[in-house]
């Protein structure tokens, strides 16, 4: 599925999996709250230490995943056991935001994705907070894909690029 699509997909997801590799080649995978402020751009907040700090710090290449209308069907057509899904997946790079103006935006930009009707309260919940939360940018190195298995009203699979 297009960039676009696997965006919306990433904007939709309830979290998104941040997954990197630790020095030594080991995999370590965290789910997160994450939000985008543009076709590149991802933000995330966390303690300002921690093991998905030292792996970020040591190797800042990531990938991102996410999974949205998940839900175990049986094929309409064949009886067989599958699942319904939508899901994407990107590539990118994650640094430490320190600029204070950058810091805020992030946060911001998680708040009102995951608690809009709570913004008024976000001036002060930043005074309180922001010398220690950490808040990482991710900037995909190319866009997302996405991918989907969905079935149509007739009970037909429906194949790339096909939309609802």
């Amino acid at each position: 599925m297009p960039a676009e699509w696997a965006l919306e997909v990433l904007d939709k997801a309830p979290f998104i999996t941040l997954s990197m590799t630790d020095s030594d080649g080991s995999p370590y995978a965290v789910p997160l709250s994450m939000a985008r402020t543009d076709e590149r751009t991802f933000y995330f907040h966390g303690a300002l230490e921690g093991r998905k700090m030292e792996v970020l710090d040591r190797n800042p290449k990531v990938c991102l995943s996410a999974v949205t209308r998940c839900r175990p069907v049986v094929g309409p057509k064949d009886n067989s056991f599958t699942l319904e899904f939508k899901s994407a997946i990107a590539f990118g790079t994650a640094e430490m935001v320190t600029d204070r103006e950058e810091k805020i935006l992030g946060l911001k930009a998680v708040c009102q994705r995951f608690l809009p009707q709570h913004m008024g309260a976000f001036e002060a919940a930043v005074e309180r907070s922001i010398e220690r939360t950490a808040v990482m940018k991710v900037t995909l190195s190319e866009p997302p894909t996405g991918k989907r298995k969905q079935y149509d009203s007739q009970g037909e699979e429906m194949k790339y690029g096909r939309m609802e």
